[in-house]
């Protein structure tokens, strides 16, 4: 770390919120570390105050409450990996959270950083977007909420505040429905995403689909839900060719939304693969 970077450790929300009220912009804030001490041993940290938020009770835990299933954005991979509440109700954030990174990097690294660093590969980020998950936010104002579909304004450009820290998330609970998480990398472990997946859907009585959450991740500057793929499938009886053609339109509106780049050569045929492997198990229980 640079000589001129302080160090800061708040002890509650409060005092946390106070800090960067006034030395917001000049202030990175530390939680599990797993993203910023790159930066700082890079060398590319611009930060003034370094402001580690470790110790702050409020961004701690995991509980069903009124609003739906919170998880305190302080929360570290490896606790929402085994806790038997997100495994029951938020099964599909459960296995992005499996597939994270090392053991060493799940227990160090944080749900609250993973979104607040915006990289459109990070892994909680579709399942989060699947559970329409809110992003419950503190600043010198009070309480802001935003979707977490909205909490990345491009390729590792955040649109929460620089006064403002990520308290906790609130999903949609998604207990009983068809789940599935899966990515592509270089290689089989301890990759970084060159696409990833998640879905949630459940059939209605006529074993057709009733209801289809989607999200592509890694393969678009932020990771979004695709809209015309669940609009596509729901209402269909899923078979080969139907899952085929949702492939299809996944791929296209990848392409739309990024462009046509020299890694769309690869990418495309990876989201039509990685699609239908997604789904092939609803196709298969028919």
């Amino acid at each position: 770390m640079r000589s001129d970077v302080r160090y800061v450790r708040p002890s509650s929300l409060g005092e946390a919120v106070g800090f960067l009220s006034d030395h917001g912009p000049e202030t990175k804030p530390l939680a599990g570390g797993t993203d910023l001490l790159i930066s700082i041993r890079s060398g590319e940290l611009k930060a003034r105050y370094v402001m580690d938020v470790n110790r702050i009770p409020e961004l701690k835990g995991i509980a069903m409450t009124g609003e739906g299933l919170s998880i305190g954005a302080g929360t570290t991979i490896a606790e929402i990996a085994s806790s038997e509440t997100v495994k029951r109700l938020a099964p599909v954030l459960r296995k992005s959270c499996l597939s994270f990174g090392s053991p060493q990097v799940r227990n160090a690294a944080t749900i609250g950083g993973n979104i607040a660093n915006a990289s459109p590969s990070a892994d909680t980020f579709p399942p989060l977007i699947v559970h329409e998950t809110i992003a419950v936010l503190s600043g010198p104002d009070g309480e802001r909420r935003i979707p977490v579909e909205e909490a990345a304004a491009g390729p590792y450009k955040s649109n929460v505040g620089s006064r403002e820290l990520i308290v906790r998330f609130i999903l949609k609970p998604s207990e009983g429905r068809f789940f599935e998480f899966l990515k592509i990398g270089r290689r089989k472990t301890l990759a970084i995403a060159r696409v990833s997946m998640a879905v949630l859907a459940e059939k209605d009585m006529r074993g057709a689909v009733g209801f289809i959450r989607f999200c592509l991740g890694s393969s678009t500057p932020v990771p979004c839900r695709i809209v015309e793929v669940e609009d596509f499938l729901t209402g269909k009886i899923l078979n080969e060719a139907v899952v085929a053609e949702g492939g299809r339109l996944a791929a296209e509106k990848m392409i739309e939304i990024s462009g046509r780049r020299s890694t769309t050569v690869y990418k495309e045929p990876a989201v039509k693969g990685l699609f239908n492997r997604l789904l092939y198990p609803m196709v298969k229980n028919d």
